[in-house]
């Protein structure tokens, strides 16, 4: 029952993004942001840029999400796709903007984590841009459906899982009081 719910609501936001995929708009943003979401790249930009801000406070947000951007990625690509051997979505109709095809389980989605993760932990210290970050994680969260290399049950899962690492990074190396 709840594998035949999955399914469905998999397909079911399959075919709302199939409204939208080939715009070029679209293709250019999605694809744009998946790349961007390869490795963490965005979330160690972003916490560099913080780090530039200057103060203490900053340099110890940009320092924390770039450790636990390596942390979350061998948590979630080397441990947990090891448990859950998910195939990729099919993609009959191929890419048309250049796109890595992972090799890994298909759940949870590590972009999503990712962005999650990184995203919480960078918006800690009611940073200003915290809009930005939220904003981002969505868009490379939901970027990995778009281009087919994610079901949505395998992005909404890592987005759950994403904002629980970040949450647990606050909790054991909480940034303290502002300068």
């Amino acid at each position: 029952m709840a594998h035949r719910l999955v399914v469905e609501f998999d397909a079911r936001v399959d075919a709302l993004f199939d409204r939208v995929r080939g715009h070029p708009v679209a293709d250019r943003v999605f694809y744009t942001a998946s790349a961007l979401g390869e490795f963490g790249l965005i979330w160690v930009v972003f916490a560099l840029l913080r780090a530039l801000r200057g103060g203490r406070l900053n340099e110890k947000a940009a320092w924390r999400a770039i450790v636990a951007t390596g942390v979350e990625s061998v948590l979630v690509n080397v441990v947990m796709k090891s448990f859950v051997r998910r195939r990729r979505p099919a993609n009959n109709g191929g890419h048309p903007l250049p796109l890595r095809q992972p090799l890994s389980s298909s759940f949870p989605s590590g972009h999503a984590t990712a962005a999650f993760c990184g995203a919480t932990l960078l918006s800690d210290g009611d940073d200003p841009l915290t809009p930005l970050y939220v904003a981002t994680a969505l868009v490379v969260a939901t970027s990995r459906v778009y281009v087919r290399i994610h079901h949505a049950s395998d992005v909404v899962a890592g987005m759950a899982v994403g904002r629980l690492l970040g949450m647990i990074g606050k909790r054991l190396a909480p940034l303290g009081a502002r300068d």
